[in-house]
């Protein structure tokens, strides 16, 4: 079967640094930080209480019956709000007789679900007994709501599925609908990731393991990837999801293109449950495979959007992994950065958020900072674009995300040439 192209038409986003594109962008490249003191509930009495964390969403413009607002979690809602802007910023139209709405697909995953609700429930059943959960509860907290709520709303009856491999979740499922439509399984897709994990739970979940910063005195100082002096990642939450359509259905319809995806990688590192293998190996091995399935050199990329969490292992491990498939073009111009320093780390929407930067750097010739990187760690060695963005012409680039469970998954676009 001859393989399609895939191109991507439509972005929608909302984030600790903006809910539309624009004010993203603008925020992205300027390096202003998303990240305070948790308002969601009181974290006083936690060990971390600074999370990045989406302001002035009303849930309600997500939804055509705001009643629906009452029957869903957060990152549903978050998940709804971004699909419907991608929807909007790449002009479909859904009521058009040349959309088949039979092989439009959608896959919006989560790395955790519905752990707000999850929550509550708990509480009431401990209070006030069984009889008083709540009867949505089930569908409010399982990871695959978000995409099955999705194509009920914009009545998409192609392909639906959830991916959930924790922070690898978006990329996974941008690169699982890449695949499907690559061979001819739908003509276009809505995919990326949805979370909203900063609540009580969530947070005390992760500062259990030592994972999180505790720079509480200093939030927009926390998140510094590859900076000597970090202290662990910085929660936030969010959405991002993307159009992806095969390149004759979006040339016919006159779409506009932001990029083309060319290739998608995964792999498992097979080591630990949390932590990274210490060389790198996975996360090599997943760039190397989507660099080998687009038949791209690595000397031909221009600039990596790093998973960059701003913990111990993990930066040191990603610097390893880019050392380890590009070689001495790390020397030659290659440009890195994190978009979590900014943004905090998104778990199951980080890899959408960031393919969504990846692109909005190519489009403007503009490598955006990783802010905070004050002091960088010897280990840390590479140009991660230390707190200035850089104009850079960006032809080909790649997005790294990889999740607990060992999960890696990269990303490989380029810019879009007939």
């Amino acid at each position: 079967m001859t393989e399609r192209r895939v191109v991507i038409t439509g972005i929608g986003i909302l984030s600790p640094i903006g809910n539309d594109l624009d004010t993203f962008w603008k925020n992205l490249v300027a390096g202003v930080n998303g990240i305070r003191t948790i308002t969601n509930f009181d974290a006083s009495g936690y060990d971390s209480r600074i999370a990045g964390e989406v302001r002035d969403f009303d849930p309600k413009t997500a939804f055509n019956n705001p009643k629906d607002v009452r029957r869903t979690d957060r990152y549903a809602q978050m998940a709804m709000g971004a699909a419907k802007m991608a929807v909007a910023d790449s002009g479909l139209d859904l009521n058009a007789d040349s959309t088949h709405r039979d092989r439009f697909g959608v896959i919006i995953g989560s790395g955790i679900g519905g752990l707000q609700s999850l929550s509550e429930q708990i509480a009431v059943l401990h209070a006030k007994g069984p009889g008083r959960v709540s009867p949505f509860l089930i569908p409010m907290m399982i990871s695959n709501m978000a995409s099955g709520l999705v194509s009920m709303e914009l009545g998409l009856g192609g392909p639906n599925m959830a991916v959930v491999t924790a922070c690898a979740t978006a990329n996974n499922s941008i690169g699982e609908a890449w695949r499907m439509i690559k061979y001819n399984e739908a003509e276009a897709f809505l995919a990326g990731g949805s979370e909203a994990s900063v609540v009580p739970i969530g947070i005390g979940g992760f500062a259990a393991m030592k994972a999180l910063s505790t720079r509480n005195d200093a939030p927009e100082k926390a998140s510094r990837p590859f900076d000597r002096d970090r202290d662990g990642f910085v929660i936030g939450e969010g959405a991002g999801v993307v159009v992806l359509e095969e390149l004759e259905h979006a040339k016919n319809r006159g779409a506009k293109i932001y990029a083309e995806l060319i290739g998608y990688g995964l792999s498992a590192d097979a080591y630990h449950m949390t932590s990274p293998q210490p060389e790198g190996t996975g996360a090599a091995r997943a760039m190397k495979n989507a660099l080998d399935i687009a038949g791209v050199n690595p000397e031909e990329v221009d600039y990596i959007n790093a998973h960059g969490t701003s913990t111990g292992l993990g930066d040191v491990c990603e610097t390893k992994a880019i050392k380890r498939v590009f070689g001495d073009h790390v020397n030659n111009g290659l440009l890195i950065s994190s978009t979590k320093s900014m943004t905090g780390h998104l778990l199951g929407a980080a890899g959408s958020v960031e393919l969504a930067a990846t692109i909005f750097s190519m489009s403007h010739g503009v490598a955006h900072p990783t802010i905070n990187l004050d002091n960088p760690d010897p280990e840390c060695d590479l140009d991660y674009v230390p707190n200035t963005a850089r104009e850079k012409k960006i032809r080909t680039a790649l997005s790294n995300s990889f999740g607990f469970g060992g999960h890696n998954a990269t990303l490989l676009v380029r810019t879009f040439e007939g």
